[in-house]
Formats: structure tokens, C-alpha cells, sequence
């Protein structure tokens, strides 16, 4: 693969992951930066604690798609012959990462991002599909017992490399699974104040399907 279409791929998924969507978002239909309530956070999460469930799924909605479609310009650049077969998991690893990266340092926003989960779940929809679904549901089963976003994620993103290392969907690379572990570190490092407050019983609640007690 010549190298300035690898660089150029880099560049386009990282800005396609500092897309501040929360905050644009926010700004645009709300005239409010996300980041100077709730959580303080540029996140999904932040995004429907503060201006509501239809902000929140739009802004998640499109933190997912940068993920996905960062991942996916490997396979762009496989069917135009680009790259080789043999490069194409190692490529949308490589940008659907490089495209986190964005979410946690946007270059549009001095580099205070989200925490990277609605980002890491449209990069592994884009490459693992049943997995990412199957960690989509253990990270509703575990909102709704518990109410904390936090601990969902963190879950879920636990389950992607262990289904990948059990081979539930089949065979996985070596790579990939241990991909699968590092995207789970990275959860769990972006969520360092949440797992302290979970410890201490003064983590955030959220409520689906009801108003959040005081």
C-alpha cells in the first residue's frame, strides 16, 4: 500500500472522529455547550441528561456513524485495489482506532472529546456486526438493572473481546481479539472518575423508561 493513501486514510478518520457532535449539536439547535453542565462531558450520555432523549440518540447516532465509516474507508480502499486482501483487517483497525483517537482529542474542540464508546460500536459494527449486536444488548441488560451508563459500557466493551475469544461467531484473529482487549482498556481508562465514583456509590443514575429519582 503506498504510503501517502495510508496517511490520507488517517487523516480523513481522525477528523471523521473529532467531529464534536454533542457540542456542535448543542450549540446549533440549543445555543448551549454540553460541556458547561451535566457531566461536563462532549458524550452521547451528557447530550440526553441535559437536552433530552431526541438530542442524546442523534448525537449517539452520529458518534456511531463516525466510527463506522472511518473503519469502512478500508474497504473502500480494498475494492479500488489499494490495499490487499491481507491488509484489510489490520487497515480498519487502524482507522476505526485512529478515529477514536478524534472522538477523545478532536482537533476541533482543543482535544477534550467524549469518552469514545458510540465511536468504538460503529467501528466494531463495521467489522464484527453480530458481536457488536450481541454487546449492544448486554449494554441495555445491564442499564436496566443498574441505571448506570458507565457500567454498561465498560460491560459491554468487556464482552466484545471475550465473544471473539470463545468464538461465539465463529473464528476471530489473533489480532482482532487482541484489538477487542485494548478497546476495552481504552473503556475502561476514559472511565476512570466514573469507576471511582461506582465504588463509592455516587456514580449518576440513568433511567430509561422513568424520571430519575433525587
Amino acid at each position: 500500500m503506498n504510503n501517502w493513501y495510508l496517511v490520507l486514510a488517517c487523516l480523513l478518520a481522525y477528523l471523521l472522529g473529532s467531529i464534536p457532535s454533542a457540542i456542535w449539536y448543542g450549540e446549533a439547535y440549543f445555543g448551549i455547550d454540553v460541556r458547561k453542565y451535566g457531566s461536563g462531558n462532549a458524550g452521547a450520555t451528557n447530550t440526553f441528561r441535559v437536552l433530552g432523549k431526541r438530542a442524546g440518540t442523534i448525537v449517539l447516532l452520529i458518534d456511531v456513524l463516525k466510527g463506522w465509516t472511518a473503519t469502512r474507508l478500508a474497504s473502500l480502499l480494498f475494492y479500488v485495489d489499494i490495499i490487499e486482501p491481507s491488509q484489510l483487517i489490520g487497515l480498519k483497525l487502524l482507522l476505526g482506532f485512529v478515529a477514536i483517537l478524534g472522538h477523545l482529542y478532536p482537533v476541533f474542540v482543543n482535544f477534550k472529546g467524549g469518552k469514545g464508546v458510540a465511536t468504538s460500536l460503529g467501528m466494531i459494527l463495521a467489522i464484527q456486526p453480530l458481536s457488536a449486536t450481541v454487546c449492544i444488548g448486554i449494554f441495555l441488560l445491564v442499564l436496566l438493572a443498574s441505571n448506570y451508563v458507565s457500567l454498561s459500557s465498560i460491560v459491554a466493551a468487556l464482552a466484545f473481546p471475550l465473544l471473539l475469544l470463545f468464538g461465539v461467531f465463529g473464528h476471530a484473529s489473533p489480532l482482532l481479539i487482541g484489538f477487542g482487549f485494548v478497546l476495552f482498556a481504552v473503556v475502561a481508562y476514559t472511565h476512570q472518575k466514573n469507576i471511582t465514583r461506582l465504588w463509592n456509590g455516587s456514580e449518576s443514575r440513568v433511567y430509561l423508561f422513568k424520571k430519575s429519582r433525587k
